[in-house]
């Protein structure tokens, strides 16, 4: 396998592992339930719950964390079971 060859599995590896948990607004939860379940389900601080919450809240949408697949869905279906709006992207 060629160095150029090896460079792009590589770059491919990297793009398929890392992926991101995206959370939506929506206007029937709470700023302090959103905030809460992020902290317990993504293991966010108090403060970086919070401005998750405000991006959501004054851009529509903002990625929460960044990971493997598997990982970002387990925490996705967590999400969506408490009655938020989140995608793996």
């Amino acid at each position: 396998m060629s160095t150029k060859e090896q460079y792009q599995s590589h770059q491919e590896t990297i793009l398929q592992a890392e992926r991101s948990l995206v959370l939506f607004n929506d206007h029937e939860n709470t700023f302090d339930f959103v905030i809460d379940v992020l902290c317990t389900v993504c293991e966010h601080t108090e403060e970086q719950a919070e401005q998750c919450a405000w991006i959501t809240h004054y851009k529509g949408k903002c990625q929460v964390m960044t990971g493997d697949i598997d990982e970002l869905q387990h925490k996705a279906s967590l999400m969506s079971d408490a009655g938020l709006t989140v995608e793996v992207q």
